[in-house]
């Protein structure tokens, strides 16, 4: 491990029982980003990339498709813990089922019992793997952000999350450096208007309504407030504040939203 809490994608990689070819892939497609890319290249995770491929690997464990673990974990409805929850319950079947085909094969190892084919069935399974993702995507799936974000990202390429992540954490550092500032400051303020062209400019319309509630989930979600205050502790909350007395100053103000 390079440094204490964080380690090189060599060791990411031994330490989850994956290749180093797969962390790649990770990144590539977005799903999982390294926490920093040294000035000499060398990719580093940290706690909380760790925790986000551990996520990653029960999804996998649990037969879900890369394409399907992206459009869940990138979603802004995306709550880790009940991800985790709905990861338990869908463990808990499969051990259900390892059971009945163990105690089918001592059955027939001693001779007794009928065939059962019916406990290799994964059909109910699926259905609640196949529930779960429907009912993310229920949750802000029909909204025109959603849509277009599908649509703009979707033709994104490995540069393109590249560029698009930098540009997201040089802006995360920069509320990190100004995270003392009071959220009224115009300094902050002139941050979050650029961090909302920003979104604009690669995902969706981030409208003021949207803004308001990206900031209120940076601190109410601890996989977006870990992720942010990799920057420095405190960072969400920052982000959090100076978006809320952005917004009231533009309803105070009239402006549109």
């Amino acid at each position: 491990m390079t440094k204490t809490g964080c380690w090189t994608i060599g060791e990411a990689a031994a330490r989850a029982g994956v290749s180093v070819r797969t962390l790649h892939h990770y990144d590539a497609i977005g799903l999982l980003a390294p926490s920093e890319v040294t000035q000499a290249g060398y990719r580093r995770y940290d706690e909380a990339a760790m925790a986000k491929l551990e996520q990653i690997l029960f999804f996998r464990e649990l037969g879900f498709p890369l394409e399907q673990i992206c459009d869940i974990m990138a979603h802004p409805a995306y709550d880790a813990r009940e991800a985790m929850r709905r990861q338990r319950t869908l463990l808990e079947m499969q051990r259900a089922r390892l059971d009945a085909m163990i105690a089918r094969l001592d059955e027939a190892l001693l001779g007794r019992g009928t065939p059962k084919p019916e406990v290799f069935d994964m059909k109910e399974i699926e259905r609640m793997r196949a529930q779960y993702a429907d009912e993310v995507k229920a949750r802000w799936g029909e909204t025109s952000a959603y849509a277009e974000s599908q649509a703009r990202t979707g033709a994104y390429g490995a540069g393109d999350w590249s560029a698009i992540q930098a540009g997201m954490d040089e802006r995360m550092a920069a509320f990190a450096a100004v995270r003392e500032l009071a959220p009224e400051d115009a300094r902050v303020q002139a941050l979050v208007a650029d961090w909302q062209r920003y979104i604009t400019d690669h995902f969706y319309s981030c409208t003021d309504e949207i803004l308001e509630g990206l900031g209120q989930m940076y601190v109410a979600d601890e996989r977006f407030r870990q992720n942010i205050d990799r920057h420095g502790e405190g960072t969400a909350a920052c982000m959090a504040r100076a978006i809320a007395a952005y917004c009231a100053a533009r309803r105070k103000d009239g402006r549109p939203a």
